[in-house]
């Protein structure tokens, strides 16, 4: 995929929505070579989503090992807006807690005073952390309505075929 054609999609307003939420899933494959999911806070920062973990995360010496990955951000609505993103995790240690870790908790409903208490609990447990970076190299949004997965893209051009005939 071109990188024009990532950036016409994840420009697209459904996928602005979308990277605009605070949670996506990160799969990718574990040392031991099977695949893993899960679910992780992130950021877009208009060209790289960007995850933070603790610095002794299982999932660390996977990505080094195999940097490839791909996340899936999307609603739990029907029709579900779903947008599919792949890319190659670069590992970023950093003392002390990014900015993006609290970035992505922002919409975690909490009073004042308990985020106030949630934060100071953070930093005296992280004395730093690892920023997970993933620049686009692949991007589709299934929305349903002017986008579907291939498989149904594929089922409907056949029903189609066969109406026609």
């Amino acid at each position: 995929m071109q990188p024009n054609e990532i950036t016409e999609v994840l420009n697209r307003p459904i996928s602005r929505e979308l990277l605009a939420r605070d949670l996506t899933r990160l799969a990718y494959v574990a040392g031991d070579g099977t695949p893993r999911n899960v679910p992780i806070g992130f950021v877009w920062n208009g060209s790289q989503i960007v995850m933070c973990t603790t610095t002794n995360a299982p999932k660390l010496p996977a990505l080094r090992q195999n940097p490839a990955v791909a996340l899936t951000i999307d609603t739990e609505v029907h029709p579900p807006q779903i947008l599919l993103i792949r890319g190659r995790a670069e590992l970023d240690v950093v003392d002390g807690i990014p900015d993006e870790y609290f970035e992505a908790s922002g919409t975690y409903r909490m009073t004042p005073e308990q985020r106030v208490a949630w934060e100071a609990e953070v930093r005296s447990l992280y004395d730093g952390m690892v920023r997970i970076v993933v620049t686009p190299t692949w991007a589709k949004l299934i929305d349903f309505e002017t986008t579907l997965p291939s498989a149904v893209e594929e089922l409907v051009r056949q029903r189609d075929e066969r109406q026609r005939a």
